[in-house]
């Protein structure tokens, strides 16, 4: 029992809520599956109405269902008498809501809407009601009581309403078999359509990158690696047809790969702890080829950075080397560039 009367009498109302969310359970019905196969075959547009706290419901559910691949918006019975009934369009379908049932500006609006033959989706806490006999599906949201002490404020019901219209979106996201990748299309700005529809290219680390070869002496190589501060040395080695040497070209085209090197290990951090524990002093004078990992993990530059997240955690591995079309190695991708909100490097 809860001492402080106003604290208990919010554990009352949330309580209360989560109990009127509870009980849309049971009647998840044909009605329900009735009313999702009616808004996934919709070929318009699904448009939901309502006024007051209703409409205030409603414009979240049209949002929510918009954002998961089912076109919607929110329309106001009255904008509709005063022009925006041409919005409408015999292929759309009507979800209108009113708890009562009763609602005089909707009931107002609904002839209208059959007059241009559109079905209707009636949610109402009353299945006696007119909106009821006016919808061809009927969805039944009553509570046992609202969640305000004097039993008048829209609390429980409005919630209940709520959270049918989120059982709705969910329900269609399966029956639509919306994906991810789906959903990063809708919201290209937010983090999550960046990570799934963002390029390795787009944030991989390119420039200045810890080239090594084979037989460079660790003594060198560990400068190398320390100065690239990715943790890892990429070690390449030129074909003999070109003379100049892998130092100098470091030097001259700013860290990028030689055009006529070939990807064949990688150094990491745990590699020189472990080889120095292992060699003493005799590590600095040991060739890179002797500490290297082979056949390194790679990724190309035109994959989507959500799938180098994924080929990092099945290897258990932090870091991948990023190639072109001709495994010339041309970047650097981590596993930071792959969280949500991770700036883009160019």
């Amino acid at each position: 029992m809860i001492e402080n009367p106003i604290i208990q009498r919010a554990a009352d109302c949330l309580l209360s809520e989560s109990q009127a969310i509870q009980s849309l359970i049971p009647r998840l019905d044909d009605r329900f599956l009735q009313a999702v196969e009616a808004i996934r075959d919709c070929k318009g547009k699904v448009v939901v109405t309502g006024v007051g706290k209703s409409g205030h419901i409603g414009s979240k559910i049209a949002a929510t269902l918009a954002s998961t691949g089912t076109p919607a918006f929110f329309l106001n019975p009255l904008d509709a008498y005063h022009g925006d009934l041409g919005m409408l369009s015999s292929e759309d379908l009507v979800l209108a809501i009113s708890y009562s049932g009763s609602t005089e500006e909707l009931l107002r609006f609904l002839p209208l809407i059959q007059a241009k033959q559109i079905k209707i989706i009636g949610i109402s806490g009353n299945p006696e009601s007119l909106l009821a006999h006016y919808s061809d599906i009927h969805l039944n949201t009553a509570v046992e009581r609202e969640a305000d002490p004097l039993n008048l404020i829209p609390t429980a019901s409005t919630t209940a309403t709520l959270a049918l219209g989120d059982a709705l979106a969910c329900a269609l996201v399966e029956a639509k078999h919306f994906q991810p990748t789906d959903f990063a299309m809708l919201h290209p700005g937010g983090d999550l359509g960046r990570k799934l529809l963002a390029k390795v290219e787009d944030v991989m680390f390119k420039d200045n990158l810890p080239f090594l070869t084979p037989g460079m002496p660790m003594s060198e190589a560990i400068g190398i690696v320390t100065k690239g501060t990715l943790g890892i040395g990429i070690v390449v080695e030129q074909t003999p047809s070109n003379s100049q040497t892998l130092s100098t070209l470091q030097t001259t085209s700013n860290g990028l790969c030689p055009s006529n090197a070939r990807l064949v290990g990688i150094i990491t951090d745990g590699d020189i702890r472990r080889a120095m524990q292992r060699l003493g002093q005799a590590f600095f004078a040991t060739p890179v080829s002797e500490i290297m990992s082979r056949n390194p993990k790679t990724i190309s530059k035109d994959a989507k950075i959500v799938e180098a997240g994924e080929k990092m955690n099945h290897h258990s591995i932090h870091t991948l080397i990023v190639v072109d079309e001709g495994c010339k190695v041309v970047g650097v991708i981590d596993s930071f560039s792959c969280l949500p909100g991770t700036r883009f490097y160019h």
